[in-house]
């Protein structure tokens, strides 16, 4: 059945039965021509007894001449007919009724077996017999003289013609019209086949070009061979396909330069259908897809229908699905931040159109935790200064307001108040200085003098600076080092001292008397090579372990109460010893149990 859908088929059916039924018109027409234009039976022996009493005048005038009979026979023969001349004499029917009839040349009948002798007579009495015998009609007219009107006729002649000619003429007019139109229904045929072969191998062409460009090979061009419409439409499809290739490319590019784009943004972009199903997202947005999907949710929706629209579109994290839900009901662009765990979001979530329907949403992530803490930081740090400052620089209004209005009665309490307000004046020395300090760190201007440094030497020296300052405090120091001289071969050694001075003055303003103060110095092996281990462990109170990841940002502190007293801190210490060890290419760590003490530990490489 496939090949009957074919237009070759259909074409070449469309010609056959045009000229089928042009065939069988002219069929129709040339047998009804046929059967009513060619002689009949009786019209074909009316015709010969005409002919035969014309032949009979004639025969009258001209019997007596030899010629007569052969150039009658000869004017008859193309008719296929002939005649023979039969007299008697004494009036007696003396004929041999065995003479014969000259037919053909291969068919010969004798005159008795046409003629009885009475019908014979009836001729020679003056009467007219027409008689028909197999294939042949055959009429006997007797010859009458013009001068003798009764006399006895002795003559007559039978003229005999073949039935053939006709039946056969018809036949083979039939037969010759239906081989005719065989040949013609051949030749229809062929040049059928060839004239659409020519129509439609232009458009296979075509055909498969065009599959060829749905299969995305849109250089495929069609050959152009004649000038006709077939060309024409062949030419406006090759400058189709141009256009086409062209347009891809351009959107090829425009895809490349926005991938590109969205590849080297640093937000992450994810676009959503209408279901909630991903459809499109750059690196950072797929590393959020897959970071958040492994995070286990435990949010409850109040809104059931929300609950079940989300349900079905598992595809969308759960922190964006409130807000996808939101632009695409309210079709309005969203701005919002998402705190997820430990991270800050910042989200701008837009809906997509196409054709002023709501095809989904595009939702634009940046990662603004650091920002978040910087401008957590920003605000601690101006509370924290305005706090540390605010402290002495009251004292110092206090107590210079009691010296201007002579308060102190006698010379030691104007010595105390002066003495306050230098301590004062000192602590407010020490916090600007390490505000600069740490200010220059974290700017990258921090100023190291590299070279050489011997460690066992500068522990040495810190212990013996540390020693008079604890029994002071009643508090025993300690060194633990190798007795291998160990060089860190590029170190800025006033600010290891530093690093050493701070981390030893927390400890020592954190431990309660009759505790012990350990410095230890190890050198260790690893797959990254050899480094130093260098450790201050004290006995005091301990650090809660919700405050040890934040002890080494500026003005924190875990408990204010050890934090009071004219020794405190600045708050700025530990964040300094931070960034000079990171300078270093080094890191600090540290280990605490609250009531059980605090262990600092830090490792230089020595590569």
């Amino acid at each position: 059945m496939l090949i009957l859908k074919s237009i070759v088929v259909k074409l070449w059916m469309t010609i056959i039965a045009l000229v089928a039924v042009v065939l069988l018109i002219l069929g129709l027409f040339l047998f009804q021509y046929i059967n009513t234009s060619f002689p009949k039976s009786n019209d074909q022996s009316s015709s010969l007894k005409d002919l035969a009493s014309k032949v009979a005048i004639q025969a009258a005038q001209h019997y007596n001449e030899e010629s007569f009979l052969s150039t009658m026979n000869d004017l008859l023969s193309p008719q296929d007919a002939g005649m023979i001349l039969l007299e008697r004499k004494s009036g007696a029917l003396n004929i041999d009724l065995t003479t014969s009839l000259f037919l053909s040349k291969d068919e010969k009948m004798a005159i008795g077996d046409v003629f009885t002798p009475n019908e014979l007579e009836t001729a020679f009495s003056g009467g007219l017999v027409d008689k028909r015998k197999g294939d042949y009609l055959f009429v006997a007219v007797p010859i009458k003289s013009k001068d003798k009107q009764n006399a006895v006729i002795s003559r007559i002649i039978i003229i005999h013609q073949s039935q053939k000619s006709v039946e056969n003429t018809q036949t083979y007019v039939k037969k010759l019209f239906v081989l005719v139109s065989f040949i013609g229904f051949l030749l229809t045929t062929f040049f059928a086949f060839f004239l659409i072969t020519r129509i439609t191998k232009p458009l296979q062409q075509l055909k498969k070009a065009a599959d060829l460009i749905t299969l995305g090979e849109f250089g495929s061009r069609v050959p152009i061979v004649s000038k006709d419409e077939l060309g024409e439409l062949a030419q406006t499809f090759n400058h189709m396909g141009e256009r086409l290739e062209e347009t891809i490319k351009d959107l090829n590019h425009e895809k490349e330069n926005l991938s590109s784009v969205l590849r080297s943004m640093a937000d992450a972009v994810i676009s959503f259908d209408v279901e909630g199903n991903v459809i499109f997202t750059n690196p950072h947005g797929e590393k959020i897809i897959a970071n958040w999907r492994d995070i286990q949710w435990n949010t409850l929706h109040n809104d059931d229908d929300f609950s079940q629209r989300m349900n079905s579109s598992p595809h969308i994290p759960e922190p964006l699905q409130q807000l996808f839900a939101n632009v695409v009901e309210d079709t309005t662009e969203i701005t919002s931040k998402l705190h997820v765990h430990n991270g800050v979001w910042s989200i701008v979530m837009a809906p997509l159109y196409s054709r002023e329907l709501v095809r989904g949403a595009v939702a634009v992530l940046r990662d603004v935790t650091e920002e978040h803490r910087l401008e957590k930081l920003r605000k601690d740090f101006v509370a924290n200064v305005s706090h540390e400052l605010r402290t002495p620089l009251s004292m110092l209004q206090g107590y210079s307001e009691a010296l201007l209005d002579d308060i102190a009665a006698s010379p030691e309490e104007r010595t105390e108040l002066a003495q306050v307000i230098y301590d004062e004046s000192l602590r407010m020395g020490r916090l600007v200085k390490d505000l600069l300090d740490l200010a220059r760190m974290e700017a990258g201007h921090m100023e190291l003098h590299f070279r050489p440094v011997q460690l066992n030497a500068l522990l040495k020296r810190v212990h013996r600076k540390f020693s008079v300052l604890c029994k002071e405090h009643e508090l025993q120091l300690f060194m633990e080092c190798t007795e291998q001289d160990i060089i860190l071969p590029h170190a800025d050694e006033d600010r290891l001292e530093q690093v050493l001075t701070n981390l030893l003055d927390n400890a020592i303003r954190h431990s309660s008397p009759a505790e012990q103060i350990t410095m230890r110095m190890v050198l260790q092996n690893s797959q990254e090579g050899q480094s130093i281990l260098i450790e201050i462990e004290d006995q005091g109170q301990g650090i809660p372990t919700g405050d040890l990841p934040f002890i080494f940002e500026r003005f924190y502190k875990a408990d204010k109460a050890r934090t009071r007293g004219v020794a405190t801190g600045t708050g700025l210490g530990l964040a300094i010893v931070k960034n000079i060890v990171e300078a270093h290419q080094g890191t600090v760590q540290v280990r605490s149990h609250v009531g059980k003490g605090t262990t600092f530990s830090i490792v230089f490489p020595l590569k």
